[in-house]
């Protein structure tokens, strides 16, 4: 049976899940898109399965033209738990990523009148705390309404650090929560109940340490019964269940990882504005990386696209030749305005396909690419249907090295990056090995 399946609603926040569970006893397989019969019996030996999504940028009209049958396939593997994965950032929006509509359509398709959420996870350094949302930022931690980065946001900029009341512009189901005082003197689970019985539709649970973490594992257990399979929030979602999990002898003991072995070239494609990106490819840039600027207008409108793509990949095609590792970047740092889902889209796929051509012209077997968006349309161009975890990288969970899978090719090593995700040395690693 498996423990868990799930969407993620970009691909980086995909492999987040991955690494999770992978990493922690609970073989798991990410798919790209829906797989066939054969392709899924490739993975018969996992506990967890997973479907790399993009609805985090999406509308609330694409959602319900594309996430039912989504829920649905998730459905039929009939796994003890589905996990509708969000940014453990929360950013969204009534119009873009509307994680309230997304909760509506998966409690429709799985017959449930209520749901749970987790967003905590102390180990990305995010916590929850009476509802409200904290982050960190570099070496601090901050109330995501005052984060320096997603209260910034191009495209959905967190003015709200309440998630009731941030959710609740976004769906009109009641939104309550399971916080220290709600739990007072009665467990978490009557908690639970008492705030249903006082309309709640949604429940947020806090977690905010290691205590908290393993209460909300066990009531998402203790309740499961009565609330259904279909929970939503972060990757904390994964990591307060395998404490549940552990409790109960379910999971496996982690074995050891290989380490990376260090290669003398790898290839970075980047269609991230996050400000950390930039950091993360101005530290490559001084430890021997060549950096090559892509023309985003170009690649986005259409006139010059041909062009702007022979020059990237000229560039970078000399840099290989010389031994050196390219990173290809449309960006450094954020644009004055977010661009158009559509445009995004355009320049992900080129950025894909830009990475293809490095691949077919050098024996590349380890890239990397950073954006959430960028991640979903640069696998599709890689032809990848299903990813695994190779190894995490350290000082940046969320997002590991995994292998790239595909019919009747050899496999590859690559490493999706969300934009504000990672240390400085992220790219260095990256090449360096651990």
């Amino acid at each position: 049976m498996l423990e868990l399946s799930y969407y993620g609603d970009d691909f980086t926040g995909s492999t987040d899940v991955l690494e999770a569970l992978s990493g922690n006893g609970i073989p798991t397989v990410l798919f790209t898109r829906i797989p066939t019969d054969a392709q899924l019996a490739q993975f018969s030996d996992v506990r967890a399965v997973g479907l790399a999504g993009e609805s985090r940028s999406r509308s609330p009209e694409w959602m319900d033209a594309h996430l039912p049958a989504a829920f649905e396939w998730l459905k039929s593997l009939e796994a003890r738990h589905c996990h509708y994965k969000v940014c453990s950032t929360f950013d969204s929006a009534p119009n873009i990523g509307s994680i309230g509509r997304a909760a509506e359509l998966g409690m429709a398709v799985f017959g449930q009148t209520f749901l749970n959420v987790v967003i905590g996870a102390p180990e990305l350094r995010r916590y929850t705390l009476f509802g409200t949302l904290f982050a960190s930022y570099q070496d601090k931690v901050y109330r995501i309404d005052r984060h320096p980065v997603m209260s910034r946001h191009p495209a959905t900029p967190m003015a709200e650090a309440d998630l009731r009341r941030h959710l609740s512009d976004q769906t009109t189901m009641q939104v309550g929560g399971i916080d220290p005082d709600a739990a007072l003197g009665v467990s978490d689970l009557e908690a639970l109940r008492n705030g249903r019985a006082a309309g709640d539709r949604i429940s947020i649970i806090d977690v905010y340490d290691d205590a908290s973490q393993a209460r909300a594992g066990a009531l998402i257990e203790d309740a499961l019964s009565e609330t259904g399979s279909y929970v939503v929030g972060s990757s904390g979602v994964e990591y307060a269940l395998l404490e549940a999990w552990r409790d109960a002898g379910i999971v496996d003991p982690a074995t050891d990882i290989p380490v990376l072995d260090r290669k003398d070239v790898i290839a970075i494609v980047s269609g991230s504005c996050s400000p950390t990106t930039e950091r993360q490819i101005q530290t490559a840039l001084r430890n021997g990386f060549v950096g090559v600027a892509v023309d985003y207008k170009a690649l986005a409108h259409g006139q010059g696209a041909e062009d702007a793509m022979e020059k990237a990949f000229t560039q970078a095609d000399a840099a290989i030749r010389l031994g050196h590792s390219p990173i290809l970047y449309t960006a450094l740092g954020a644009p004055a305005e977010a661009q158009p889902a559509a445009s995004n889209d355009k320049v992900g796929r080129a950025l894909g396909r830009l990475l293809q051509n490095l691949m077919d012209a050098h024996p590349i077997d380890r890239v990397g690419v950073a954006g959430g968006d960028t991640s979903s349309h640069a696998l599709s161009a890689l032809d990848t249907f299903a990813l695994t975890l190779r190894r995490p990288l350290p000082d940046t969970p969320g997002s590991p090295v995994c292998v790239a899978h595909r019919d009747g090719q050899s496999t590859f090593e690559i490493a999706l990056k969300g934009g504000q995700v990672g240390s400085d040395e992220y790219f260095v690693n990256l090449r360096d090995g651990l």
